[in-house]
């Protein structure tokens, strides 16, 4: 049954989280595909790689031209309609649904007999990108889906050697149950050095950031223009510290050689729960009116120029200010 999806097909190139992974081990097994290729969001919406008729593309907005689109992002469907193009003449499938490797599993499924794990792939793809844990116990509980997810999490400090282990997460969720793939020493160690970087993610969250200008507001702003060494936070956590919020923003300096600059980066997303039911908020249109970057609807990011610190001074204290008036200025979510 399977050959009934085999056509000319060359890689398949899709997101680097856990939705991404999970869809691409599906296509892997219907397509018979070893290549894998990973990209973000903005990289495709720019075309900044070669996508051909003989690539798959998944968890990723639809790109200047590929053989087979899957996608589940409310947004990206809001970016074809601007485009004039009707996502049913798209080989592939885009559904609105809490993952891709759901879209991508109901696909499949239409037509040929699935393995029994792939179900449970898809439930764990469902939690996992909607994000829909009910608090922040569950989101740490120690489930063979979150560890495989915090695993992936993890940097290696080599971007080389991260792909590498993302390719090998496919292809483990291609062949094996998540319980087993959960018990690997490799995974194990991902997963608690993750951890630990999660928890201090969530201190930053809660120490510098809030609802902006007050807590009526719906947009939440963590500013860390203060700090001297770059930090990573994963701005999803704001739906746990705040579910409150529908719009995300991230203030924090640029580095240059390890350096602290006079710029200001600033990096924008909407709530998951945004991203899943209709909208007019844009955060791509908010970079673009600032003339500081780019984006999509669903996130964007930009940076302030700043030629001396009291520029610097300046830009963090403005930032908040000119972001949330134009947050303001767009239309009521419906």
């Amino acid at each position: 049954m399977k050959g009934e999806y085999m056509r000319d097909f060359q890689s398949i190139i899709t997101h680097n989280d856990f939705d991404g992974l999970g869809s691409a081990a599906l296509l892997s097994w219907a397509f018979d595909l070893d290549h894998i290729r990973f990209a973000g969001p903005i990289t495709i919406a720019k075309a900044e790689i070669p996508i051909t008729l003989g690539d798959i593309v998944s968890d990723l907005p639809y790109p200047l031209d590929c053989g087979m689109w899957f996608d589940h992002h409310a947004g990206n469907l809001d970016e074809l309609k601007l485009r004039g193009i009707d996502p049913q003449g798209i080989p592939g499938r885009f559904a609105v649904a809490p993952s891709c490797v759901r879209v991508v599993y109901d696909y499949l499924a239409a037509t040929d007999e699935l393995p029994e794990d792939f179900a449970t792939l898809a439930d764990a793809g469902d939690l996992i990108d909607s994000f829909s844990y009910p608090n922040i116990d569950a989101w740490r509980a120690d489930t063979a889906a979150n560890r495989i997810d915090r695993a992936l999490n993890a940097s290696d400090g080599n971007r080389r050697e991260h792909e590498r282990f993302l390719r090998e997460l496919v292809f483990m969720m291609r062949d094996l149950p998540l319980e087993e793939i959960a018990t690997q020493a490799d995974i194990i160690e991902r997963a608690s050095k993750y951890l630990d970087t999660e928890q201090r993610m969530l201190d930053v969250l809660q120490k510098y950031g809030k609802l902006y200008p007050d807590e009526q507001s719906d947009l939440f702003v963590i500013d860390t223009t203060s700090f001297l060494q770059p930090i990573r936070l994963n701005k999803k956590l704001i739906g746990l510290v705040e579910p409150r919020a529908r719009g995300y923003v991230e203030i924090k300096p640029v580095f240059h050689s390890s350096r602290k600059t006079n710029d200001v980066s600033v990096s924008l997303s909407l709530a998951l729960s945004m991203q899943q039911n209709p909208h007019k908020k844009d955060m791509g249109e908010i970079v673009r009116l600032l003339n500081i970057g780019d984006g999509h609807p669903g996130a964007a990011a930009g940076v302030f120029r700043g030629e001396s610190p009291r520029e610097f001074q300046k830009h963090r204290e403005e930032a908040p200010r000119l972001i949330w008036e134009l947050w303001q200025r767009q239309e009521k979510v419906r």
